[in-house]
């Protein structure tokens, strides 16, 4: 059982890592705002913004929040 919760720790602390870049590869909410007010949520980007980088990234940072939990609860219980 330790050599699983070693192998968990170790995919815990990369998921961290992942997680911490793929926030700060995100533009910033504010930059967004100006663009809506100017009508750029219209554009070929505001439409289809799931398949953009942005929309990937957001994407992402999703799935390695959700990650990031299941595995803290998962080290935080005793077997």
């Amino acid at each position: 059982m330790e050599i699983l919760r070693m192998v968990i720790s170790v995919i815990f602390v990369l998921v961290c890592m992942a997680i911490s870049v793929v926030v700060l590869f995100q533009e910033g909410k504010s930059a967004g705002l100006s663009g809506t007010i100017s009508g750029a949520a219209e554009s070929y980007w505001g439409k289809n913004k799931g398949r953009s980088m942005e929309g990937k990234l957001e994407k992402w940072t999703k799935i390695l929040a959700v990650a990031f939990f299941v595995l803290a609860i998962i080290l935080n219980l005793n077997f």
